[in-house]
């Protein structure tokens, strides 16, 4: 037999696949080649068939899929912690917005986001949607730094850090979209912030867009009360009903948040195949509430799980995020049977590719998908003993465990050490930004 050479082989580990059975492969080998996993298997039975170029003996680790951030605005990491213990429309209209106003620009944003990006592969996510400005500047980072992405420059009605006026948004958008078409790393979508803050002109505008390119439409939905009662007042309708009879809600629509929905609401989502980013934190956190997400996948809605920003968070640890889903449910509904720990890996890995229409690419490590996956050092006082592996996942893991992270087949950090940023600097950078940003409070 001839022996084929290839990149990478992962040998002797556990393999948890999150796939449709949620297979767990012991003992075995996942082989990439050229950005793909071509090959999983028992590692007696098909290493001999290659010869890597990179051989990681993970004995006593595991592999799985990258976490997949549903819904983030990454460059806000300069603002952590600035604007806490407040209501949203306070935080946002008195803190958020005025901040933005005066500190974001195209180099505070690239501070930001390489802040980011460190934050997040180091405690094993491979993915992020980011709904922020300065997207270029953000999807020039994504390549140097070998992060997969979905980006969409936020359009709203009135001036932001990047745009004069919400059409100056939309055109930079269209650039977006023809500038980084068949980008290996980069999807672009197209974001409007939200119904209380666009006019319904603006909405479908921003809609329209999308659909011309077939590409993910992001909007922050139903997040509070104050915007039911806001919308409620000045069309008649929730929010979900507002989008709706704009014709807006469609497979292609990333809803942040969703949290106070009618069942009709909820209908009007899964009849029109609406994925959800949950972001329990930032509602808890807020105090905006406990989005339905036990309703919506009863409904089978798309779930899939997002930090937010780090403003409102305040890390990006979706470690960390999984574990607060699944406690927030199970008291929300005061029943511990619920979001089991399985069913919140999965919500984070392959429910979170789906709401962004990356399903077919990442989301579990199958045959033919892109080779974005996580190793995980077990040999923690803290992981012992090993009785089931989602449950450690969920409640035991804090993200430091990650150990070794592949994106589209490339090793971006190996034996916790970032490969592809200068961390050193990037913290240095972020410290100085933060005094200038401190001194003005």
């Amino acid at each position: 037999m001839e022996i084929r050479d290839i990149d990478i082989e992962i040998k002797n580990t556990t393999i948890l696949t999150m796939d449709k059975e949620c297979r767990i492969f012991l003992n075995s080998s996942l082989i990439i080649d050229k950005g793909y996993i071509i090959e999983i298997g028992e590692s007696a039975a098909i290493g001999y068939k290659y010869k890597a170029a990179k051989v990681i003996d993970a004995k006593g680790k595991m592999v799985m899929p990258g976490l997949i951030n549903a819904h983030t605005h990454a460059a806000m990491t300069i603002f952590r912690g600035i604007a806490d213990d407040i209501p949203l429309k306070e935080w946002l209209f008195e803190k958020v917005f005025p901040l933005e106003d005066r500190f974001v620009k195209a180099k505070t944003v690239e501070i930001g986001t390489k802040l980011a990006i460190a934050e997040m592969i180091l405690s094993g996510t491979t993915t992020f949607c980011d709904m922020y400005f300065f997207e270029d500047e953000i999807a020039k980072i994504v390549t140097e730094t070998g992060i997969r992405a979905v980006l969409s420059e936020g359009v709203i009605d009135f001036p932001t850090p990047n745009s004069k006026t919400p059409d100056e948004g939309l055109k930079y958008t269209e650039m977006l979209i023809n500038k980084w078409a068949g980008n290996p790393l980069v999807t672009i979508g197209v974001a409007v912030h939200s119904p209380y803050s666009c006019s319904p002109e603006l909405l479908k505008k921003t809609k329209q867009l999308a659909d011309k390119y077939n590409v993910p439409f992001n909007i922050h939905l139903a997040e509070t009360k104050w915007e039911i009662e806001t919308i409620q007042k000045t069309f008649g309708l929730t929010p979900t009903q507002l989008l709706n009879n704009l014709g807006l809600l469609s497979n292609n629509v990333i809803a942040a948040h969703s949290v106070h929905l009618t069942e009709q609401d909820i209908k009007l989502l899964a009849d029109n195949k609406v994925g959800v980013a949950h972001n329990p934190q930032c509602n808890m956190k807020l105090a905006s509430g406990v989005a339905p997400v036990c309703e919506f996948l009863d409904a089978n809605i798309k779930v899939g799980l997002g930090t937010d920003g780090v403003a409102s968070n305040n890390n990006l640890n979706m470690f960390d995020e999984m574990n607060t889903m699944a406690l927030l449910h199970k008291i929300s509904k005061n029943n511990s049977t619920m979001m089991d720990a399985k069913m919140v890996v999965k919500i984070a890995t392959n429910g979170s590719a789906q709401v962004l229409g990356l399903q077919n690419e990442i989301g579990s490590i199958e045959i033919g998908k892109k080779a974005d996956v996580i190793i995980i050092d077990l040999d923690k006082p803290h992981l012992i003993p090993l009785y089931n592996h989602y449950s450690h996942i969920i409640f035991s893991m804090n993200g430091s465990e990650v150990d070794t992270v592949i994106i589209n087949g490339k090793l971006v950090m190996e034996n916790r050490k970032l490969l592809t940023m200068d961390i050193e600097k990037i913290k240095m950078d972020a410290i100085e930004l933060g005094t200038i940003i401190g001194k003005s409070l």
